[in-house]
């Protein structure tokens, strides 16, 4: 299971079961089949951004920061790189992205929106996109790009 996909579970049992610890996550996880340490639990709670809030048992249990509204964004963040981008490439932690003549600024506007855990900015020009990653290479974010692309498709 790749990091996308233990992502993908961990937002899906945190919406259906009431965690409070990273220790009943690691244990929820193991639970439908996959064994992770307490780090990798760590480290994938604070790129999705899970906050703490009253469950219905009155007790602290994780939930994503904005409800739905991250799902939006991540769907408006699909869209843009499906009808903006063009070409990706990659060089270190940088990703520069092509777009259409005029479009760079809407494009890079959506993924600064997005709150994606892997995009620290952008700087946008005409038609090219200067993509600054956070804590992956260039290469894996391109890699994450595509599969929004492919998501789409």
């Amino acid at each position: 299971m790749n990091r996308r996909e233990r992502q993908a579970l961990i937002l899906r049992l945190v919406r259906e079961r009431e965690l409070g610890t990273q220790h009943e996550l690691a244990e929820a996880l193991h639970e439908v089949g996959h064994d992770v340490v307490q780090t990798t639990v760590s480290r994938d709670v604070a790129e999705l951004g899970l906050v703490k809030v009253r469950g219905e048992s009155g007790r602290l249990v994780y939930a994503t920061p904005n409800g739905n509204g991250a799902l939006r964004r991540q769907a408006a963040l699909q869209e843009a790189l499906e009808r903006w981008a063009l070409t990706f490439e990659a060089s270190g932690t940088l990703v520069v992205v092509r777009t259409p003549p005029g479009f760079a600024n809407a494009l890079a506007h959506e993924l600064d929106e997005s709150g994606h855990p892997h995009v620290a900015g952008t700087v946008a020009g005409d038609d090219t996109i200067l993509v600054v990653a956070r804590s992956v290479s260039g290469d894996e974010l391109i890699e994450e790009f595509r599969h929004h692309l492919e998501v789409q498709s």
